[in-house]
């Protein structure tokens, strides 16, 4: 594992779209934070049931957002925020009353290119010692329909089987958001918005839980932070709308972070690798990661955290979309490009080269 104080490209061969600029991974004390941008905040009701010039309005917007900064924050996606106080609680619950060594049974491993299962603190990645816990599970370990038959028994995934139908609620909410974002997006870049409607019906996804326990005070000076800087190796990731700060983004244009606190009930969109790869550079993997609140609560109280990562099956082709312009890539295939990337994090075996 390396120094908290580690810049970004120390490990830029791993990169498989192009990321020019510098950061250290974790918050530091000479950081510079953009206090006047402001990230848009769009209601998906205008593309969800609008009329045609609503849609094409909201999709030129959402575009706009995300070629501007790679996230935007959606309002009216049709999810009760009654859902997300509910899986809120439920995080909390599976970290605080499950057993490490109960935990330590799932322990994370691949499952294609999802790196799923449960990740100790400071053991998120092998490049930085995060201060936080981590649960991912992926589309198997749902009772829902699959990409291939597959006999599913939820003690396999679960430590507690019941658990599974409740956040079974919250994936197929956002689930059904899929295609339309995919759609709004691709509209707003001027291709086919459905391009990919056949590669997210039933397609891959990983559902991370982070639970944030209170920092020590030598964590605290330690210089670790709660998660690192990174960018998504994904298409795109919803976020549902935090109770406690700390998530910050990187602004390209101004070159400073920017705090990102969405309303209650909100879902908050970024653009991951394999946009960024597909749009031919259009839409950016934006940097992002988790630093303290300003209010230093991150000394007395714990932070949840549920995104979902919205994948392709790793047998899809990853080309730039038809256009817009000259591709600056070549076709890969999604196993081969996810775990090189990821094998920053994982060690360089982790990749596949097929």
């Amino acid at each position: 594992m390396t120094d908290p104080q580690a810049l970004n490209r120390e490990f830029a061969k791993y990169d498989q779209v192009q990321k020019a600029h510098t950061y250290r991974l974790a918050e530091h004390d000479s950081d510079e934070f953009d206090e006047d941008y402001e990230i848009a905040t769009l209601d998906f009701a205008r593309f969800l049931h609008g009329n045609e010039a609503e849609r094409a309005g909201f999709a030129d917007d959402f575009a706009q957002a995300l070629g501007e900064i790679g996230f935007a924050i959606l309002t009216g996606h049709g999810v009760e925020a009654a859902l997300y106080d509910e899986i809120h609680d439920r995080v909390l619950d599976v970290f605080t009353s499950t057993s490490l060594e109960e935990k330590m049974r799932f322990r994370a491993r691949r499952h294609g290119s999802v790196n799923q299962g449960y990740f100790p603190i400071e053991e998120t990645s092998d490049i930085h010692p995060d201060l936080v816990e981590g649960w991912v599970w992926c589309r198997r370990a749902f009772d829902i329909p699959q990409h291939r038959e597959v006999p599913f028994n939820a003690a396999d995934y679960w430590p507690r089987p019941d658990d599974e139908p409740h956040f079974r609620r919250l994936v197929l909410a956002h689930e059904a958001l899929f295609k339309p974002i995919a759609q709004a997006i691709f509209q707003g870049l001027g291709v086919d918005p459905h391009v990919y409607d056949r590669r997210l019906t039933a397609t891959n996804f990983g559902l991370r839980l982070n639970y944030y326990p209170p920092m020590t005070r030598d964590q605290d000076a330690s210089g670790a932070g709660r998660l690192l800087g990174h960018e998504d190796v994904d298409l795109l990731t919803i976020l549902p709308a935090t109770e406690v700060e700390g998530l910050q983004v990187w602004n390209h244009l101004s070159r400073k972070w920017v705090r990102l606190n969405a309303p209650r009930g909100s879902i908050i969109i970024n653009t991951g690798d394999y946009l960024q790869r597909i749009s031919n550079d259009r839409l950016p993997s934006t940097t992002h990661r988790v630093g303290k609140p300003g209010n230093s609560s991150h000394l007395t109280a714990p932070r949840v955290s549920f995104p979902m990562a919205v994948y392709v099956w790793e047998d899809e082709q990853l080309e730039v979309l038809s256009g817009l312009g000259d591709p600056k890539y070549p076709p890969i295939k999604a196993i081969a490009f996810h775990t090189r990337s990821t094998s920053k994090f994982y060690g360089d075996d982790y990749a596949v080269t097929a």
